[in-house]
């Protein structure tokens, strides 16, 4: 184990919101060289090399103080999940018990929305994440996952709806897919969901946890631990990969996944970046790459929670593609964005990932589609922040388990 830290020390050293995201800004920063150590000081559960330098504890990187500063604007909400920008500022949030509400920049909290579906709010079931269509401002459309009772168990299903002109209801809700099959579970949904520069939905869907689901990630033919394209209406989108197998799903983006909680597209690439939980170790970040297999539950850099291996407790595979970096021990990321604002010059393209069991705000500096720098954001808040989003102001706002929404911007 002391001859792993020291390899991944020695190898750290040698190296928007879900609509569309805003206008993106040039890329005209000089990448900062990390300037300290690793930022995970604990030992990681497994003894694994990572397959390149950089895929782990890389050496970190630190905002000045005086650069930006942080304010809980809400403090009510009941276990937010979601939060999306509105047209003029205000922010949709989503909370597990089933209600959307909207916030304003001053932290006014509305009634809740009205018109929306049962959700199955048991475990990590509920309502999920939420997206505006990139044509919200003339079709108010609104579309969200949710963890559905279904005959056989729950599953995650992606409904649309119109926010009504009065905002006090969801108008002609409706169920546009469902990733099946049902399980009687209450883990593992995934639940993400953003547009693409295509105007195509992206979903993610979680493997359900249990040892009798997760093979199912590796299958084509199941819609479990997968990230889907879809059309707005529900249908597979035009110019999805091919996928070979019997029974292989036409909506199908890239497979083995197992629980994946973040979503981005990258301001000036508009690739799919996604964030996903691993077990005991081996959370993951990944560039998704339209076909690619991304492994679970065949390869892994975590352990069971028992302490055993994973599978065979192998971490590469062929034909199976690597994450661009993992955590381990883990810290359990969540929503994310990119950061396309100038409020704060240094973050420039940079990812901001809520992290739930590290109780912080993840910033990773990204180069060449590898990670260069970490930071860890308000840590000293103590909270399971849940997701992250850029306002139409250019601030980033963030929203935790226990019911809090912070804004992150300038002095």
């Amino acid at each position: 184990m002391k001859q792993h830290l020291l390899l991944l020390l020695g190898c750290s050293a040698a190296v928007l919101s879900c609509t569309r995201d805003a206008p993106a800004v040039p890329d005209t920063t000089t990448t900062p060289a990390p300037t300290g150590a690793p930022v995970e000081t604990n030992a990681p559960n497994a003894d694994y090399r990572p397959a390149f330098a950089g895929q782990t504890r890389v050496g970190s990187v630190t905002t000045p103080a005086s650069s930006y500063r942080s304010a809980v604007i809400a403090s009510s909400l009941s276990s937010p999940w979601g939060v999306v920008t509105l047209p003029g500022g205000r922010l949709l949030v989503t909370e597990k018990t089933g209600r959307m509400r909207i916030v304003t920049s001053s932290g006014a909290v509305s009634e809740p929305i009205t018109g929306l579906p049962a959700v199955n709010a048991g475990g990590q079931g509920g309502l999920l994440g939420v997206c505006l269509d990139p044509d919200f401002a003339t079709n108010r459309m609104v579309y969200w996952s949710f963890a559905e009772a279904r005959p056989g168990g729950n599953l995650t299903a992606i409904a649309k709806g119109r926010l009504a002109d009065n905002e006090r209801t969801i108008e002609g809700a409706t169920v546009i897919y469902r990733a099946d099959p049902a399980y009687g579970g209450t883990l593992h949904y995934g639940g993400r969901v953003v547009f693409d520069r295509t105007g195509h939905l992206v979903v993610s869907t979680g493997e359900r946890s249990d040892l009798a689901t997760r093979p199912q990630a590796q299958s084509v033919a199941s819609g479990l631990g997968k990230l889907m394209r879809i059309t707005r209406d529900g249908q597979p989108a035009p110019g999805n990969p091919v996928f070979t197998q019997a029974g292989a799903r036409p909506e199908l983006y890239s497979i083995g996944h197992r629980n994946p909680q973040g979503l981005a597209i990258h301001p000036v690439t508009g690739e799919v970046w996604q964030s996903e939980h691993g077990p005991r170790g081996g959370d993951e970040l990944n560039r998704i790459q339209a076909g690619a297999n991304y492994g679970w539950p065949t390869v892994s850099y975590g352990i069971e929670y028992g302490g055993q291996p994973i599978g065979s407790g192998i971490q590469q595979g062929t034909g199976l593609t690597q994450p661009v970096y993992y955590w381990d021990p883990v810290v359990s990321p969540s929503g994310m964005t990119f950061y396309a604002g100038n409020r704060v010059p240094e973050w420039q393209n940079n990812l901001f990932i809520g992290a739930l069991s590290g109780t912080h705000i993840i910033r990773l500096v990204i180069d060449n589609n590898q990670v260069v720098g970490e930071e860890r954001l308000l840590a000293s808040e103590a909270q399971r922040f849940r997701d992250v989003t850029q306002g139409t102001d250019g601030a980033l706002y963030a929203i935790t388990d226990q019911g809090r929404l912070y804004r992150i911007d300038r002095p």
